[in-house]
């Protein structure tokens, strides 16, 4: 089966309605971060916009063009991306990016700059407030925070829980505010709360005043290089709490850094599962798509993410019956229960994604999906 159901019609839809716009070019500008620390995540998503690209090539009649800049992990360089891909390139749209922090500054560029962008996996509120321009294929922090929160709470029964959060990073200090928030809500108590910068290697310090404290559950919203690092030198000091984390840590390398560490962790995400027998009939297309074109590689929920923002802009353009960047705008606020790998898709009036929540468990150094949580607020 290769994408037949929404996508097939879909592109039948775009070709005629386009045609005689045949030979224009649309410029979809990429930005993401494909070396510094979060190059692993930039890269995944990345592969997913590129398959997207090479089974829709063309949108409206025209052929897309990706123009992709790397943001370096670094926010002053995302600005400056955003700024080359409005100024210098002149973008019909653009996708990005990995990293709440790096978003909320590129977002400020592409605002002034009226030009719609499409974050893949940014999920603090801030990206998407107050913006015109800036949407996104993901939930936010707040109902990420309180999925897990309510899921150590329901779930693992918890009355006690410890944060370590990464302080120089938006990701994490929000998530964090709002694990607490929620935990606290649901009858939990938060017995530490620690804090380390991007980029530490040494969490002994840490994590031996958290074992000392005797959480249910320790929260960690880190990204995976650090997040393998805590897990495996908590275990390494004799921690016996369960550890879980959030979307960051949803990559194949988080268990290669952790080893048998990882084991029992767990960690909300985004609702796809390859290895799903009831998935709907877009996540099966995307998964047969990604097999064929990436054979060596496992699927990934970041790759999900970046293909499902090039199918956002698909949708957007068709309904918008125009490429220019307000017209698009404008057609992606409207987007209502739009089919995608990850579930239907709905923008909200904060432009932010409405879906579930995945909830994965490392057993025995595999990913596996244990189900969904509908978290209390």
């Amino acid at each position: 089966m290769m994408l037949k159901s929404f996508f097939a019609g879909l592109m039948m839809t775009v070709f005629c309605a386009g045609t005689a716009l045949a030979g224009d070019t649309i410029k979809m500008g990429v930005y993401l971060p494909l070396t510094g620390q979060n190059a692993f995540g930039g890269e995944l998503e990345l592969e997913g916009i590129k398959l997207a690209h090479k089974l829709y090539p063309e949108i409206l009649g025209k052929k897309v063009e990706l123009i992709i800049v790397d943001n370096k992990s670094d926010k002053v360089e995302a600005a400056n991306a955003v700024k080359r891909l409005t100024e210098k390139d002149k973008v019909n749209a653009i996708i990005g990016t990995y990293g709440s922090s790096l978003a909320i500054a590129g977002g400020e560029v592409a605002e002034k700059a009226k030009t719609p962008v499409i974050g893949t996996s940014c999920t603090n509120p801030l990206v998407t407030m107050g913006k015109k321009y800036y949407f996104r294929a993901c939930f936010i922090d707040p109902y990420q925070g309180a999925a897990a929160a309510t899921y150590a709470a329901k779930n693992l029964n918890a009355k006690t829980a410890a944060i370590l959060m990464d302080v120089s990073n938006d990701y994490a200090v929000g998530l964090s505010g709002f694990f607490e928030k929620s935990f606290k809500k649901l009858g939990g108590k938060v017995v530490s709360k620690a804090q380390y910068s991007s980029g530490d290697q040494d969490f002994t310090a840490q994590l031996t005043e958290i074992i000392s404290k005797k959480p249910d559950v320790v929260f960690i919203p880190a990204y995976f290089a650090e997040g393998g690092i805590i897990m495996r030198q908590a275990r390494d000091l004799g921690a016996t709490f369960r550890m879980m984390g959030a979307d960051a840590m949803d990559n194949p390398e988080t268990v290669a850094i952790a080893g048998k560490a990882a084991d029992g962790f767990l960690h909300t995400t985004f609702p796809y599962d390859a290895a799903a027998t009831d998935s709907s009939p877009e996540a099966k297309a995307f998964t047969e798509a990604w097999k064929k074109a990436y054979p060596k590689k496992e699927v990934n929920v970041n790759a999900a993410l970046g293909y499902t923002s090039y199918m956002m802009y698909v949708d957007a353009f068709k309904r918008a019956g125009s490429d220019e960047p307000t017209a698009v705008a404008k057609a992606l606020e409207a987007t209502k229960n739009l089919p995608t790998p990850l579930g239907s898709l709905t923008l909200n009036a904060s432009h932010d994604a409405e879906m579930p929540v995945g909830v994965i468990e490392i057993q025995n150094g595999k990913r596996v999906f244990v189900g969904t949580v509908q978290p209390e607020m």
